[in-house]
């Protein structure tokens, strides 16, 4: 399971976790042959996030990587693909998009374990709050309008052209998500069952809008997925591709706008905030800025996307309280999804009424 619950808690390092232990001389072996520079000894330990892929910081000398592997055990097929994270990096790193750069990947199991990529350590600041607190008000447009330039410019970068043509089915693409997710939520009977949820996937499907686009999607563009320049309104690195595909940029651009439209629950959200004293765009501003750079006139079926984006984040939500219900999910973080979880489905079916309006 992915990162969509990362809070501050989650920030910073400690000792490698028992169940995520490895051979670390075996692995200062593959990183002196295959990252220029490294000698050993390596110092090893792990990122508190990171709870889908275990994710390491790895010192040696003044230099420091991070590795993010596969985690141990049995995986569901397709799952924790960390070669597609580390594809994608290296291709959008090629034309200068803000990505970690990758030095190497290793598929051999017989290293650590598990499949597994070292990349850059990018030094700067996470912001858990997309309000950006402790930032000057005259400062935080800056900060807004560095997101807002991050996913655009995703969004009109040329995949093909990277070499990506195949990172992911073309076409038909709200049909083929909201069928899975859905397939997903009925299927998870320890679960259970919500109205609002049933009566959201029935309007969906009633209303996928005509047409269709492509572009590269990251799939969980949100503000801590980001690491900003120390001192400066830039994104240096844009995190965790685990959900990125080919896929339709306006529910990647929903996901990522839904802070504005969401609460401070699990996740994130801006709902309920004073945008003026804090000096930050508003939603429609925001909007206004994505389609200028990604050339769109305007985004009219706004509340369709955002419905889309609102289930399927409760959709993964009732996922984790299926698993937290089977006792495989038992962590803080997985309780506090679980109460959140009705808030979210009542959130959804309230932009697909606000749709109909």
């Amino acid at each position: 399971m992915h990162d969509l619950t990362g809070t501050s808690d989650f920030s910073g390092t400690s000792v490698v976790r028992d169940v995520h232990r490895f051979d670390e001389a075996r692995l200062v072996q593959w990183m002196s042959e295959n990252v220029a520079g490294v000698r050993g000894p390596v110092a090893v330990k792990q990122f508190r996030g990171g709870q889908s892929n275990p994710t390491y910081k790895l010192t040696t000398g003044d230099i420091s990587y991070v590795l993010r592997r596969k985690p141990p055990g049995r995986l569901l097929k397709g799952a924790h693909a960390i070669e597609r994270e580390a594809r994608v990096m290296q291709a959008l790193g090629t034309v200068g998009f803000p990505v970690p750069h990758v030095y190497g990947v290793c598929t051999d199991e017989a290293v650590i374990g598990t499949s597994f990529y070292v990349a850059e350590c990018v030094d700067g600041r996470i912001f858990w709050d997309a309000a950006f607190p402790g930032i000057d008000r005259a400062e935080r447009p800056r900060y807004f309008d560095a997101m807002n330039e991050a996913i655009g410019r995703l969004h009109t970068a040329d995949y093909a052209g990277l070499g990506l043509g195949d990172y992911g089915r073309r076409g038909s693409y709200f049909e083929r998500q909201i069928s899975r997710w859905s397939q997903q939520y009925v299927g998870d009977v320890e679960a259970g069952r919500d109205p609002d949820m049933d009566r959201t996937i029935e309007w969906l499907l009633r209303n996928i809008p005509a047409g269709d686009d492509t572009s590269l999607v990251h799939g969980d563009f949100r503000v801590d997925n980001m690491i900003f320049h120390p001192t400066e309104p830039r994104v240096l690195a844009v995190l965790d591709w685990e959900l990125s595909t080919l896929g339709h940029p306006l529910a990647d651009f929903a996901y990522h706008l839904m802070m504005y439209r969401m609460p401070p629950l699990v996740i994130t959200g801006l709902l309920g905030a004073d945008l003026v004293a804090l000096n930050a765009p508003t939603e429609a501003e925001y909007v206004a800025r994505y389609c200028d750079r990604t050339g769109r006139p305007a985004i009219p079926q706004l509340d369709f996307y955002m419905t889309f984006a609102m289930f399927r984040l409760a959709a993964i939500f009732h996922g984790i309280k299926g698993r937290y219900l089977r006792g495989t999910a038992a962590s803080v973080r997985a309780r506090e999804v679980v109460a959140a979880l009705p808030q979210v489905v009542q959130l959804a079916w309230a932009q697909a009424e606000r749709a109909r309006l």
